[in-house]
């Protein structure tokens, strides 16, 4: 029934004017084989999820049943979004060396994961990072506060998914963008609706897989055009790029020192507040589990981001040497997101461009499914499950509220999909990164290692960090003057992390050093202590 849908849209639906990768009138026959192949393959796991998801245990954390390795690949499948491919591949033909910060920036911050909260994690929490903060924090408002911070980051994350998506169905079948996204945003919600987070995870575990096996064997094409010489594709890329010897070197962090370190701080401590990772820790049996699991993560990340050097500059020579996938105003075809895959489509022409095409779109699917799960169960687990329901034994009212949450999160991806088109993907994830660190991680590692915050602290301290890197973001470069249109920004620093992340700490601090109410109990107080110590 898909298949059929998808061939029905194909030829239905309007073509927009635009050059194919290839020089086609419209997408392979590869191309589309390989596309159609992925949507069964993963609709395939969703059905088998479906068929294992009994109660609401299932649903959220997959039993707990997944083994370290599985959840390593899984977390890392997170970290190697089509976003970052196509994000980080495009910064580097730009910009070259600039692009290569980012890359840097994403596996940092595991390591903080792995010595600081993976074990206590799963120790504490049940389903979400909330049930951590609770765990030691009582009143209804850290539960309100941690379930917007977790919707706002995963909304800001799922945008860049989004729209990678759309730029990429747009180019392989050349249909409009709307009609594009609305395609992932249906598959999205029938694959965390029907699967949880079973189904979500064993679709990351095998789109990892096939990404760095896809990643892998471009790289050494890419370098058996040079002579299988790193430095040789450095020397070619200088040769044809306008800034020459400029783009080994980093431009705009010396001209913009703050916000570059302010960008390292974002990258470091934003992996380590972002809820659908958080959220993996839950689906292992135990502590040790946990770490193992970051581990293995944290080698498949180092492993992509590595080839990513090779992919970027060599999209930044092979694409412009060639001269076709440029337009007249020096743009790339297709869009800004898109070296990748041109890259893909020079090296083993349409079969491999095909295969990174439905390889990054299972990317985006199996990332969104991730972000999806999250986003709908802080809505069904920790707002509705705990402030409207107050018997907690109906898992059946919980489960319909968690579809609920689904469909309407992805009608809201859409939307926000259409309305960032333009943005560079890999941005867009920093950008969740800075609201990461600057609400939810604040609050957890207190809530971890601090006995004296209080909940007075956690949700003042939180929520002005939250609110402060959405303004901030909001009147910076990104979405002033690139969204909003407007001539300059009204906040230089971007994104705003060296600001956000010391005042949510010291909010935190601040309040409950002087506010004695709300204080956890003194039994989970000991509990937490011996957590800490069991580590």
């Amino acid at each position: 029934m898909i298949k059929r849908l998808m061939l029905m849209a194909a030829s239905w639906l309007p073509v927009q004017a635009m050059a194919q990768p290839l020089g086609n009138d419209g997408p392979s026959n590869v191309a589309v084989a390989c596309f159609l192949a992925v949507i069964a393959l993963t609709l395939g796991i969703t059905y088998w999820a479906a068929r294992r998801t009994k109660n609401a245990s299932d649903f959220y954390n997959a039993g707990g049943q997944i083994s370290g390795f599985q959840n390593g690949l899984a977390i890392a499948g997170d970290a190697m979004s089509a976003g970052a491919l196509l994000g980080l591949t495009a910064l580097v033909f730009n910009s070259g060396f600039d692009g290569l910060v980012y890359a840097i920036g994403y596996t940092t911050g595991l390591p903080l994961v792995v010595f600081l909260m993976a074990g206590k994690l799963r120790r504490l929490g049940k389903f979400t990072f909330v049930d951590v903060v609770c765990s030691r924090l009582e009143g209804k408002s850290i539960r309100l506060f941690s379930a917007f911070a977790s919707l706002t980051i995963v909304l800001f994350y799922l945008v860049a998914q989004m729209v990678s998506a759309g730029q990429l169905i747009q180019l392989l079948f050349g249909i409009d963008y709307v009609y594009a996204i609305t395609l992932v945003g249906v598959l999205m919600v029938l694959y965390v609706a029907f699967g949880g987070m079973m189904a979500t995870t064993w679709v990351q575990i095998i789109k990892a897989v096939l990404m760095l096996s896809t990643c892998l064997l471009m790289s050494v094409l890419v370098l058996h055009r040079v002579g299988l010489s790193f430095e040789h594709l450095l020397s070619a890329a200088v040769g044809v790029h306008p800034k020459g010897l400029a783009v080994l070197y980093p431009a705009s962090l010396p001209k913009d020192p703050v916000s570059g370190i302010s960008l390292g701080v974002a990258l470091m401590l934003g992996t380590a507040g972002l809820p659908h990772v958080l959220m993996r820790f839950f689906t292992v049996p135990d502590a040790r589990a946990a770490r193992t699991s970051v581990l293995w993560a944290t080698l498949v990340m180092n492993s992509f981001y590595a080839m990513i050097f090779v992919l970027g500059f060599g999209a930044l020579y092979l694409l412009r040497a060639d001269g076709s996938f440029i337009d007249a105003a020096g743009n790339l075809v297709g869009g800004g997101n898109t070296a990748a895959l041109h890259l893909a489509s020079v090296l083993g022409g349409e079969p491999l461009f095909g295969f990174l095409s439905a390889v990054a779109f299972a990317t985006i699917l199996a990332v969104v499914a991730g972000l999806t799960i999250s986003g709908a169960s802080a809505i069904s687990h920790d707002v509705y499950g705990t402030l409207a329901h107050k018997d907690r034994s109906s898992e059946k009212s919980e489960m319909k509220i968690m579809r609920m949450s689904v469909l309407g999160l992805g009608v809201i991806a859409i939307l926000l999909g259409l309305v960032f088109k333009n943005q560079n993907v890999a941005y867009m994830i920093s950008l969740a990164f800075s609201i990461s660190c600057s609400s939810t991680f604040p609050v957890l590692i207190l809530a971890i290692y601090w006995g004296r915050l209080t909940t007075a602290g956690a949700v003042w301290g939180g929520s002005v960090g939250l609110a402060s890197s959405l303004v901030m973001t909001v009147l910076g470069p990104s979405v002033w003057v690139k969204s909003l249109g407007f001539a300059s920004p009204i906040i230089t620093l971007d994104p705003p992390a060296l600001v956000t992340v010391p005042l949510a700490f010291a909010v935190c601090i601040g309040v409950s050093c002087l506010k004695k109410t709300g204080r956890p109990s003194f039994a989970k107080h000991l509990q937490l202590k011996q957590v800490v110590s069991d580590e």
